[in-house]
């Protein structure tokens, strides 16, 4: 018999992050020849709750909550963003870290799963403000982190600038500099070329992927991405490259729409000058939700968790969804989808691009001798082709949805990894 309490320190209704995550790995256990040690995957390795601080800029102090997560690292170090935003909690960001363990998983990258966050909204923030919280973020974290323990890196809220204060405020702790603590750091103090495109590349790769297989060509395929932020701004760029039509995206300011295909070259450079995607020229303005609704190839939901649920489902009108976003699909609206013959490949596979070259720039730090762009693409590109078809090959052998193939992969390999390594004591 298990003793399996519930967890006493999280509580959310059906349908937070740390909700679905549980009932997406519930979801897998028939399929698992072996699901005994799957309950360990229902609760963190450890959390660590911070307060955080901070003078602001008029000289009054001001309090933010900040998160550690570390879910599994039984598979190697933990691995995992840092996120700055207001919606930030204790749910989410242990639902994130749970899907950075699927994530490294599916892919077979030797890290464990983890991810931090501070509640807060940088948008309000001056660059002084930011850089106190992530410094004084970073030394109140200090104990847990490090280049073989936990690994951070960027995420919503998060860039490089950021890393590179998570990583000059953790070397200055140490007494010298440790650039492998974080991923995703300027190229100047050790990060790795095409880090800052990879996650869009790593969803382009798979929506080519599944193009191959369902005979649908690249070439005029109609793509809508919302969010356009790094992932989407990479992926919209890659699709275009491509010849495929990007008729709509969206930001937190607004969605923007042309049947005929946006220039996103000319876009990126609009959102440069403004900071939005709003008032393109090139462009009519659209109702944010409407770009579930645009008949397309490809739809890429590249913002946040809980964007495709059991209300606006059943009107997603694209052939595939591919997920650059963590958690944007509920598992209700998984199911609805199903039943309308969207095919969703999942966050777990499709946006792992961004730890993938994170590993490589890991890699490189501790051998300190770095790759061309070109070779990190190439090696990028295969993991994600060979990880896509293992995924795709399971999921056809056992008639089942790709979400579930790649949970079957990660958990089958994460809960192998802890039956080698036993219980200690």
């Amino acid at each position: 018999m298990i003793y399996d309490p519930p967890l006493s320190y999280v509580s959310e209704e059906p349908g937070g992050p740390w909700s679905n995550y549980l009932e997406q790995l519930d979801r897998v256990r028939p399929y698992l020849p072996d699901a005994s040690g799957i309950e360990g995957l229902k609760r963190p390795k450890r959390i660590m709750i911070v307060d955080i601080p901070i003078r602001l800029d008029s000289g009054d102090m001001a309090y933010f909550e900040g998160y550690r997560v570390q879910h599994s690292l039984a598979r190697g170090p933990g691995k995992g963003g840092i996120r700055l935003h207001p919606a930030v909690n204790l749910s989410e960001v242990m639902a994130l870290a749970a899907w950075m363990t699927m994530k490294c998983a599916v892919v077979g990258i030797p890290f464990g799963g983890a991810k931090g966050g501070v509640r807060c909204d940088p948008t309000m923030l001056s660059q002084h403000e930011v850089e106190r919280i992530v410094r004084r973020y970073i030394s109140e974290i200090n104990l847990i982190i490090g280049p073989k323990i936990d690994i951070p890196a960027p995420d919503v809220g998060t860039n490089a600038q950021i890393m590179a204060w998570v990583m000059d405020t953790y070397s200055m702790n140490k007494g010298r500099t440790v650039p492998g603590v974080t991923t995703g750091k300027p190229v100047a103090i050790g990060g790795s070329l095409g880090r800052q495109d990879a996650t869009g590349r790593g969803v382009y790769v798979c929506a080519e992927e599944l193009g191959k297989r369902l005979n649908l060509s690249m070439a005029g395929a109609r793509v809508v991405v919302q969010g356009f932020g790094n992932v989407g701004n990479a992926a919209a760029r890659c699709f275009h490259r491509a010849g495929a039509k990007v008729i709509a995206v969206s930001d937190v300011r607004g969605a923007i729409m042309n049947h005929r295909g946006l220039d996103v070259p000319a876009l990126v450079q609009h959102v440069a000058q403004t900071g939005s995607v709003v008032g393109f020229p090139e462009a009519e303005p659209l109702d944010g939700m409407a770009l579930f609704e645009l008949e397309v190839e490809y739809l890429v939901p590249a913002a946040l968790e809980n964007q495709i649920t059991e209300r606006n489902a059943p009107r997603v009108k694209a052939k595939a969804v591919v997920e650059g976003a963590n958690g944007p699909t509920t598992p209700d609206a998984d199911d609805i989808l199903g039943r309308h013959g969207v095919l969703v490949v999942p966050d777990i596979l499709a946006n792992a691009g961004g730890v993938t070259v994170s590993y490589f720039e890991w890699v490189q730090d501790f051998n300190e001798y770095f790759w061309s762009e070109e070779e990190i693409n190439a090696r990028l590109a295969r993991i994600m082709r060979d990880s896509f078809q293992a995924v795709w090959q399971l999921a056809q052998e056992r008639k089942i949805t790709l979400r579930t193939s790649a949970y079957v992969l990660a958990v089958g390999r994460v809960l192998e990894a802890k039956r080698m390594r036993g219980v200690y004591p």
